[in-house]
């Protein structure tokens, strides 16, 4: 690699972990062709991208960047997995991928400004997705309403059912 390529590798690297809300690092010592193929293509369907990275080069391009915390994980054989913009679907995807494929073994991750460990790197999949969060805010969005609007009409139903009993009671009374 000459000058201008490695530019240009610190360059894609620094924009990729700049966009990407959430990192994944992994050791993929062993796999096959084959695995990280099929983890490339699993990536790219959830939206996310796979990446093999070179260690020294890396770490000038996170250096300066709130991904800094990141620089002592970069030793062996080191994969990047950014996620697109549902960092959730990635994070299941990925999730998937290291079940398949007992060779992938996660090193730290990085995700809303911190720098997680593998475990925390994992669980990011169990949040909920944006679709179901939408749908949940939807939900607090209207129950806003529902409820004024029960407090509204409750006044008018209690008189609507004392003037009912009332009724009632002077149709017994004759």
């Amino acid at each position: 690699m000459d000058r201008t390529q490695k530019a240009e590798f610190i360059d894609s690297v620094r924009e990729s972990f700049q966009n990407a809300p959430y990192v994944v690092l992994t050791d993929f010592k062993g796999s096959s062709v084959a695995q990280m193929d099929a983890l490339r293509r699993s990536m790219e369907q959830a939206g996310a991208t796979f990446q093999v990275v070179k260690n020294t080069l890396t770490k000038i391009a996170i250096s300066d960047g709130e991904h800094a915390g990141l620089a002592e994980f970069f030793s062996g054989n080191v994969g990047v997995m950014f996620a697109g913009e549902d960092a959730i679907a990635a994070a299941k995807a990925f999730r998937a991928q290291v079940k398949e494929n007992d060779k992938l073994q996660v090193k730290a991750g990085f995700f809303e400004g911190d720098v997680l460990d593998p475990k925390q790197a994992m669980a990011v999949a169990d949040l909920p997705s944006r679709e179901e969060l939408l749908a949940k805010f939807l939900q607090t969005l209207q129950e806003g309403p529902r409820q004024v609007l029960g407090v509204i009409q409750g006044p008018a139903r209690d008189l609507l059912y004392l003037l009912n009993n009332y009724a009632a009671k002077l149709e017994e009374n004759g």
